[in-house]
C-alpha cells in the first residue's frame, strides 16, 4: 500500500495537482496553464508535463486521482459528457490514459464530486455528514454525499444543480437548455450583471463587489439580486435533500467576506435552521479530493484481492 498519491484537478484554464500523503500532507504542488480550445491531445500533453517531474521526484507514487470537469463514469474513467468549456473532452478514457502514459492505476470523478470529498476529508465538513457542495465559478458545479458515499446518479450527473432550471425559458445555456442555474448564480453571471449596468459603470464582478462593499447603492442592488437567486437555489436543494449543511466554494466564494452576511439575510425568510458553510480548501479541494479517491481505490483493490 503506497503512502503517497498524485491528485490532479483538470479545468479549462489550468491543471493543478500535488503529491499527497495518506494523512493529507501536501509534499509538492504544480500548476500548468492550459488552452482548452486546442483540444484533447494538447490538454493531455499539458497534464503529462505537470505530472512527469512529480513522478521523477517521488517514484514511490503508485496511483493517480483525477478530478475533471464534465460528467465522469467513476467505474470506467470515461468522460461521458463535457460542454464546450473543454472541447473534444467527451469520450476521453482517463484510466487508460493514466496507465498508458505513466503506468499508474487511477481513480477519476467529476471535479465538484472530488472537491466535496476533499472538504469532507480535510476541510469544512466530516465524512459522517450528509453534505451538499455548490461551486460558484465559471459555471456552477455540485455534489452530494449521503452516509459517506457520493451520490453520482445513474448517468453520472448527480448533483448537477448548475443545469437545473431556475428561470423557465430564460437565458440559453451551453448545455442546450434555457434558464439553467449557472446562467444566474455563477461567477460568469455576476460578471454579466456588472457589465450590463447602464453606462458601463462596473468593469467586472470584482469592481461591482468592491463598490457594493463601499456602500454604492446601485452595486448593492445588483449584488443583492444575485444573492436572491442564489438563496432560492440553496433553499430548493435544502428542502429536497435535507442535508446537514450546504457548502459554498469556487471563485465567487473567495469574495464571501463582502457578501456572506447579505446571503444569510436572504436565507432568513426561508427554511429555519439551514446550515450554510464556506468551503475552506479553496482551489486545492479538487486535487486533494482526487488523491483521497485514489487512496480509497487502492484500499478497495487490496480488499478484493
Amino acid at each position: 500500500m503506497a503512502d503517497k498519491a498524485i491528485g490532479i484537478d483538470i479545468g479549462g484554464t489550468s491543471v493543478k495537482g500535488a503529491v499527497i500523503g495518506r494523512d493529507g500532507t501536501v509534499y509538492e504542488e504544480f500548476s500548468v496553464a492550459t488552452n482548452a480550445a486546442r483540444g484533447r491531445d494538447a490538454l493531455l500533453l499539458c497534464i503529462e508535463e505537470g505530472i512527469r517531474p512529480l513522478l521523477h521526484a517521488w517514484p514511490e507514487v503508485r496511483s493517480l486521482g483525477i478530478a475533471s470537469a464534465g460528467r465522469v463514469n467513476a467505474d470506467t474513467g470515461e468522460v461521458v459528457y463535457a460542454t464546450d468549456n473543454l472541447p473534444r473532452w467527451q469520450g476521453v478514457r482517463l484510466f487508460e490514459w493514466a496507465w498508458d502514459s505513466f503506468g499508474l492505476k487511477a481513480a477519476a470523478d467529476n471535479d465538484a464530486n472530488a472537491a466535496l470529498v476533499g472538504e469532507a476529508w480535510l476541510g469544512a465538513a466530516t465524512p459522517q455528514e450528509q453534505l451538499v457542495l455548490l461551486t460558484l465559478g465559471t459555471g456552477v458545479g455540485g455534489a452530494y454525499i449521503h452516509k459517506g458515499e457520493l451520490c453520482r446518479g445513474k448517468r453520472w450527473s448527480g448533483g448537477e444543480w448548475g443545469h437545473s432550471i431556475l428561470v423557465p425559458g430564460g437565458m440559453a445555456c451551453n448545455c442546450g437548455k434555457r434558464g439553467c442555474v449557472e446562467q444566474y448564480v455563477s461567477g460568469t453571471a455576476l460578471n454579466r450583471r456588472a457589465l450590463a449596468v447602464a453606462g458601463g459603470r462596473y468593469a467586472s464582478s470584482h469592481v461591482l463587489l468592491e463598490a457594493a462593499h463601499l456602500g454604492d447603492a446601485l452595486a448593492l442592488k445588483e449584488v443583492r439580486a444575485f444573492l436572491q437567486d442564489l438563496a432560492v437555489v440553496i433553499v430548493n436543494i435544502y428542502c429536497t435533500l435535507d442535508p446537514d449543511a450546504v457548502i459554498l466554494g469556487g471563485g465567487i466564494a473567495d469574495s464571501s467576506a463582502v457578501w456572506w452576511e447579505w446571503l444569510e439575510e436572504e436565507l432568513e425568510g426561508y427554511e429555519p435552521g439551514m446550515k450554510v458553510r464556506q468551503a475552506s480548501l479553496g482551489n486545492r479541494a479538487g486535487f486533494l479530493g482526487a488523491a483521497k479517491l485514489a487512496f480509497d481505490q487502492e484500499d478497495h483493490d487490496l480488499d478484493t484481492e
